[in-house]
């Protein structure tokens, strides 16, 4: 692999799926799944095979039908759930099994009242059975952001002495800032020279808002592997929205000079369809895929965009897949945008006139939130529409 190559794992169909009200059914996920082939991931975490009947359907019909991608399932340092995700990938092209104990003292002592040794030998155990099952096998010490940094290298070094080839290091609860979740990747290389030999992996939650930013940090201390979901769905304030890292990497290719498998105009249409599935819209204001991500209202800005988009947007909507930005009519917009929609509706004004419609379109403005293509046409005389329209027919007599 390329020193530069950063793949994604995309966990919408596990973790994101952990969201309250994000469930979905054997059917939409592989539907989902397909969608994320197209995408270009380069794994899929379709789910948790011991957690349900319904997660090992899923990762089985997925292994059996996606085979574009790596296919990996969740799975606890148990016994029984290694050989549960190994029945329910038996049938992927790659199969990947992700490994999840707990490193930090508060998850040892309150979650699993087991012992920093009991918690190594049990992650030797869970690595060395998932390697004699399973193509690839990765781990994560649960909570890495808040556990003992001697104790984190400890782990670390037994899971990777154990086969394991894909090191993830989890802000499970969003508590990392950016220097310093940078901070632990270059300091588990400098302690741990074994590190050079797998592929470091970031997955970061956004309690704190700062899901993607933790990513790109990441990202710049040279992790080779980034968790992320569509739409930044997950348990709480959810995951690092997967679209959010992508653009960034795109806009400042300055700052990440990496290269990736994602079909970056493909990233709209597996929002909407995620949407669609779990009938949970992202926030209007969503980076990226938001319904107002590319929309403008305040007169100032709409000006500009209709004379040089790049005055005010970043990237071109269509990159991403968006079919059009959206200039809306309200009470911050100006004359330049109300004339520009009337063109679009084939009405054409003299400046008197459309100082006048301006004047009542304000103050329609002022009273209404929406204001739609038939108000418009309202604040035009109908003797003028009138005009208009006989001299649009005489046109086309002539």
């Amino acid at each position: 692999m390329s020193s530069n190559r950063l793949r994604f794992l995309d966990t919408t169909l596990r973790d994101g799926e952990q969201a309250p009200g994000c469930s979905m059914n054997p059917d939409e996920k592989l539907r989902m799944a397909h969608a994320l082939e197209e995408l270009g991931v380069d794994v899929i975490e379709a789910g948790f095979a011991a957690a349900s009947a319904g997660d090992f359907q899923a990762i089985q019909a997925i292994s059996h039908e996606v085979r574009g991608t790596n296919i990996g399932s969740l799975a606890r340092a148990r016994r029984e759930d290694i050989e549960a995700a190994a029945r329910a990938l038996e049938k992927a092209r790659r199969s990947r099994v992700h490994i999840v104990l707990s490193s930090s003292d508060i998850h040892l002592e309150y979650k699993l009242k087991i012992t920093r040794s009991q918690a190594l030998e049990q992650a030797d155990f869970a690595v060395r059975l998932g390697c004699s099952m399973i193509d690839e096998v990765e781990f994560s010490p649960e909570d890495s952001t808040r556990s003992d940094p001697d104790f984190l290298c400890q782990m670390v070094a037994t899971v990777i002495a154990a086969g394991a080839t894909i090191i993830n290091i989890p802000d499970t609860v969003g508590y990392s800032v950016p220097h310093e979740y940078a901070g632990i990747f270059s300091m588990l290389r400098a302690r741990l020279p074994e590190v050079s030999g797998v592929t470091l992996s970031s997955h970061c939650h956004n309690d704190l808002g700062l899901a993607v930013a933790n990513t790109l940090a990441a990202i710049s201390a040279g992790v080779q592997q980034v968790e992320c979901t569509i739409n930044g769905i997950g348990e709480r304030a959810g995951n690092a929205a997967l679209e959010e890292v992508a653009a960034a990497m795109h806009v400042r290719r300055d700052q990440y000079p990496c290269t990736h498998s994602l079909v970056l105009d493909r990233l709209f249409p597996i929002s909407e369809m995620l949407s669609e599935i779990i009938r949970f819209a992202p926030a209007p204001n969503k980076a990226v895929v938001g319904k107002n991500a590319f929309a403008h209202e305040a007169g100032i800005h709409q000006h500009g965009v209709m004379a040089n988009p790049l005055t005010y947007e970043i990237m071109n909507p269509a990159k991403f897949g968006v079919p059009h930005r959206r200039m809306v009519l309200g009470k911050h917009s100006g004359r330049s945008a109300l004339a520009h929609r009337f063109k679009e509706l084939g009405v054409t004004l003299e400046a008197s006139e459309l100082d006048a419609a301006y004047r009542r379109f304000s103050a329609l403005a002022d009273r209404r939130k929406s204001i739609f293509d038939q108000d418009l046409l309202a604040l035009i005389p109908a003797e003028q529409l009138q005009t208009m329209e006989a001299a649009e027919t005489s046109a086309v007599a002539i």
